[in-house]
């Protein structure tokens, strides 16, 4: 691996354990504000891995971003979207893709 790469790896890995321990930022709020969640990181994950030819599904590749299952997180963290999140987040869609 070069060093950009290392480099590379080395901020995602900081971003997954940042985002593990802030449990009180909700996928809706980082799909609001910077149009990708924990989901879309453990999705990129797994693409980046199948076009190596590495095996690791979708549920395995976002459990290594959320430290454990999703379902699990969801059970612990994840909060009703409230009103203005849902509406907020319908808003946002319009300018992510």
């Amino acid at each position: 691996m070069d060093e950009k790469t290392e480099l590379e790896a080395a901020a995602f890995r900081r971003l997954v354990e940042h985002l593990r321990t802030r449990h009180d930022v909700q996928n809706i709020d980082l799909m609001i504000l910077a149009g990708f969640c924990r989901n879309c990181l453990g999705d990129w994950l797994a693409e980046a891995a199948s076009e190596r030819g590495v095996a690791l599904s979708k549920d395995d590749a976002r459990a290594a971003v959320y430290g454990m299952p999703q379902a699990e997180w969801k059970k612990r963290y994840q909060k009703e979207a409230s009103p203005e999140q849902l509406a907020a987040f319908a808003q946002a869609q319009k300018t992510h893709s």
